[in-house]
């Protein structure tokens, strides 16, 4: 595969995919959209309070997705949306950030673990999936995904983006299953793991 991060923009076909889940829904997988701000916001807001709980980066609510939607770059990002039709209607049913670059706070604390992080070789994900595709395989078709574009733009590692709470067996293993090991424990809500994996 020959991409650029420039493709993300101006050539979103080319790394998106069409998909079709155990239970027969198809499925776009697709870089996020100027004009998807009312589909993101319904996706948001949609979410149990507790996934909600389990997402840290940033808030979900329509302020947010209209934010994203105004300030896209995917020279430095890249949210993958999962978008099924419901009828003549599009839903969200699945949104994943990519950052292609490293936090300084996390950089420094991989750091200190004697893994330094590079915005050259790591990037940093993090997941969510609308309650009622959760546990449908739909996570680990755009994991996948994503792991095959990350791998034919150059990048080594992914990060987890904000770490997963210890109490998320689900998550864990999902996470394992993709290569990704524990690298330190933290705490701010509750208890929670610092991930990588290599690709």
């Amino acid at each position: 595969m020959n991409i650029s991060l420039a493709d993300f923009d101006a050539h979103p076909e080319k790394v998106s995919k069409q998909t079709v889940l155990s239970n027969g829904q198809e499925v776009l997988l697709r870089p996020l959209r100027p004009d998807d701000a009312s589909i993101l916001g319904s996706y948001f807001l949609s979410l149990s309070q507790e996934t909600r709980s389990l997402f840290a980066p940033h808030p979900f609510d329509q302020a947010t997705a209209d934010a994203l939607c105004a300030q896209i770059d995917s020279t430095r990002e890249m949210r993958l949306l999962a978008v099924a039709k419901e009828g003549k209607t599009e839903r969200v049913v699945a949104y994943f950030i990519t950052l292609f670059y490293i936090y300084d706070g996390d950089a420094k604390r991989y750091e200190e673990w004697g893994i330094p992080l590079s915005d050259k070789t790591d990037c940093q994900i993090a997941p969510s999936a609308a309650d009622d595709y959760q546990g449908t395989g739909l996570g680990s078709i755009m994991l996948s995904h994503l792991v095959e574009l990350f791998r034919a733009l150059g990048y080594q590692r992914m990060v987890l983006l904000g770490g997963v709470r210890q109490h998320n067996k689900q998550a864990i293993r999902f996470y394992e299953r993709f290569g990704f090991r524990t690298v330190a424990e933290f705490t701010t809500k509750a208890p929670n793991y610092h991930m990588i994996a290599d690709l």
